[in-house]
């Protein structure tokens, strides 16, 4: 991570957004500037804050140090400024603008830890526990951005970012396994009668679809969860949610199209299927609930 004092624009931290190739940014697009600009600067600082364990070229002992002094800045600018990094202040302003609590960024932090702690779960609590602070403390931040009245659509978050970060696992498996890493529980491996050998292999037997068979389910069990969650009078400010949603889900249905072959190339959704995905599904929630939220804010006035 370079330590910088140089201030980070808007249009970087969208930049930041666009290298990632994610999904992220079609979901991000149809935002209005300013929680666009908002939204960019926490992706950002996401981003960086995956960039420290990912950095191959690092020993684990440096992206402890790293991720030691990212955790300790952000303190910094959180209760004051961090003279090393100005994303982190301009993070901060984020925050404050936006009444988001400090927590899920520092449980991100933690969660990132996790990957250079362990390479494999016994159990999906453990596993869970990683997915919920990777991926549904970027829904809980993000959320109070989109903004929401009802506090159930915190729950719609939680359970979004762990099926998010299944489906994620799941498409992953061949380059994670080639890292050393193994995120499918060991518990389940062995429901399965398939073991780490196997995975580690690439081996593609009637033992592994079934085993993804079952992962897939799960996953599927807290999109399902997700979209109860979600509060009816939340739906039309939740559209750029919705559409990682639709994505991922997709995505999901893609592996099991293939019959959970996963081994013979990593699997994504394309570029013109995302923008229609977009459009349709910011259409659609716009449509349905957005103009109705407008004219309910006009009544009011």
């Amino acid at each position: 991570m370079k330590s910088s004092n140089v201030n980070i624009n808007s249009d970087e931290s969208r930049e930041i957004t666009k290298q990632s190739k994610s999904s992220f940014l079609y979901s991000f697009s149809l935002l209005s500037k300013e929680k666009n600009d908002a939204i960019n600067t926490v992706y950002a600082y996401c981003r960086m804050t995956d960039d420290i364990v990912d950095n191959g070229k690092k020993s684990p002992e440096e992206k402890y140090e790293e991720l030691n002094e990212w955790r300790s800045e952000l303190s910094k600018a959180l209760s004051g400024e961090s003279v090393k990094f100005s994303l982190l202040n301009k993070l901060n302003k984020v925050i404050k603008k936006f009444s988001i609590p400090e927590f899920p960024f520092f449980e991100l932090i933690d969660g990132m830890e996790m990957d250079l702690k362990k390479n494999r779960y016994s159990t999906f609590a453990e596993l869970r526990d990683y997915c919920y602070k990777v991926a549904s403390t970027v829904g809980l931040m993000s959320i109070e951005i989109f903004g929401y009245k009802n506090p159930q659509t915190r729950n719609f978050a939680v359970n979004l970012g762990i099926a998010l970060q299944l489906t994620n696992i799941l498409r992953d498996i061949k380059t994670d396994s080639e890292n050393g890493r193994i995120y499918i529980p060991m518990e389940d491996l062995r429901r399965f009668n398939y073991n780490e050998n196997d995975l580690l292999e690439g081996k593609y037997n009637s033992e592994f679809v079934k085993l993804m068979e079952f992962e897939c389910n799960r996953a599927k069990k807290y999109y399902e969860e997700a979209d109860r969650e979600l509060a009816k009078e939340d739906k039309g400010n939740m559209f750029a949610a919705r559409i990682m949603e639709y994505v991922y889900f997709r995505l999901l249905r893609k592996i099991e199209k293939k019959n959970y072959n996963v081994f013979e190339k990593k699997l994504s959704v394309s570029k013109i299927k995302k923008i229609i995905i977009t459009t349709g599904v910011y259409l659609k929630y716009k449509l349905l609930y957005g103009f109705h939220e407008e004219r309910a804010a006009i009544s009011e006035k």
